[in-house]
């Protein structure tokens, strides 16, 4: 039996006896990683604002230090990492802005010149009784939702040194009682073949479930990956998807085993060698979306059992549409349904549709910087631009602006939204807009 179908086999077995996982039973939406609880940037909450001001501002606390991480929220609490001067930390607010406590991680906080990004890049991680938190120097740490530690590992010491410019800002994901890794990076001089690493750890005691080598023949700096790996999951197949190395593969979540894989990611009329990734793929029911770098491609693959096994680089039914330029290189693609939406480096916020990849329009959204990815929710796309600017748009194929306000404060951060709040971490501060303050 093939690794894709096995992994089909195992999901269908398991998904008749898994119970669905306890925020499902809430009457609102935890937020619990970075992109949310099905890592795709959708909220099913409804009646949110149409503005994001003064008006709505319901409270906001200093943070110590700058950081990319974005905040993660349950049930009542609110969890963010932060540089610390210079160590780093992870804090827990309540969701009325009180702090609730705050634990000093391991290691010592380092500023890149890239954008002046700093060690505390990874987002955290909560399933409502623990809460996971790793910065760039690789240790991971595991607390419980009250402060106390429960175990803690270093990934470079377990699995070798990061070799990577700008440190290794993946966020790992969480499914089902596991802790997906990607380590993508190596030596940009040395020549042979670029070996990542993808790993998987038992998220209650951090012990290893699988290490499987990532080879692919990326050079130079297409060995260095910023991008973090997502899940997909649908009726007819699992895996993790990691991007990075000149291609996106798919993973066994049993054993990390190459079940797919895609390149066509450089550019067509010659390799570049300094393209490293930093947008993340993205998936739907159906499809995935793959973003490059530096206004390169952006490739729509289907999910079709028998055309998405093996490499799939040349394989025409395995490519539902293909945009030859434009990619975000930063903010994260979001698909809501038949639209997919696309935040540039250069402002500009794309719509194109998901079945055919045509764009809807182009449209500068920003004087800055897209960073964060953006939320969709309510009928609703939350934008935060990386000089603080908040737009909020319409969903569907038309472009319509329904306001925009400045926090005059830097961000690259993406929004969390959780029981009608929506959760904005800057480089000074973490805010939370509601309608109403509820309790």
């Amino acid at each position: 039996m093939d690794a894709f179908h096995y992994g089909l086999k195992v999901f269908v077995v398991f998904s008749i006896v898994s119970i669905l996982p306890s925020d499902r039973c809430c009457g609102f939406d935890n937020w619990p990683q970075w992109r949310g609880q099905d890592q795709n940037s959708l909220s099913r909450e409804t009646d949110l604002p149409d503005a994001l001001d003064k008006s709505n501002l319901l409270w906001r606390v200093d943070l110590p230090g700058p950081g990319g991480a974005s905040p993660v929220v349950w049930d009542k609490n609110v969890f963010v990492t932060t540089s610390d001067g210079d160590g780093l930390a992870l804090i827990c607010f309540s969701t009325d802005g009180k702090l609730r406590w705050k634990r000093t991680l391991e290691g010592e906080n380092v500023v890149t010149r890239m954008d002046n990004s700093n060690s505390a890049s990874p987002s955290p991680i909560t399933d409502g009784k623990h809460v996971w938190a790793m910065m760039t120097n690789g240790v991971m740490h595991c607390f419980t939702v009250d402060g106390d530690l429960v175990w803690k590992k270093d990934m470079q010491q377990e699995y070798g040194e990061f070799q990577i410019q700008f440190g290794m800002a993946t966020t790992p994901v969480l499914d089902r009682g596991k802790l997906y890794f990607q380590f993508i990076h190596g030596a940009m001089r040395e020549k042979g073949t670029s070996v990542g690493w993808v790993i998987a750890l038992d998220s209650q005691d951090g012990t290893e479930v699988f290490l499987q080598e990532r080879k692919t023949p990326a050079t130079m700096e297409n060995k260095h990956s910023y991008t973090s790996p997502v899940v997909f999951r649908c009726k007819e197949a699992e895996f993790l998807v990691t991007l990075g190395g000149d291609y996106v593969i798919g993973h066994s979540l049993q054993d990390g085993s190459e079940i797919w894989r895609c390149g066509g990611i450089n550019p067509e009329d010659g390799y570049n060698p300094f393209l490293r990734l930093v947008s993340s793929p993205v998936c739907s029911e159906d499809l995935i979306v793959i973003p490059t770098a530096k206004r390169g491609p952006i490739i729509g693959l289907e999910v079709d059992p028998d055309h998405l096994r093996g490499d799939v680089t040349d394989v025409k039914k395995a490519h539902r549409w293909r945009i030859k330029r434009g990619t975000p290189d930063v903010a994260t693609p979001v698909i809501d349904g038949d639209n997919v939406y696309f935040a540039r480096e250069d402002g500009v916020f794309v719509c194109a549709d998901s079945k055919t990849g045509k764009l809807h329009y182009e449209e500068r959204t920003l004087a800055g910087k897209h960073r964060g990815t953006p939320v969709v929710a309510d009928g609703k796309i939350y934008i935060v631009g990386r000089d603080g600017n908040i737009v909020i748009m319409k969903t569907g194929p038309d472009y319509n602006v329904i306001s925009e306000y400045e926090l005059n404060e830097t961000t690259t951060a993406s929004p969390a939204i959780s029981n009608g709040r929506i959760y904005i971490r800057t480089s000074n501060g973490l805010y939370a807009f509601g309608k109403t303050a509820k309790p």
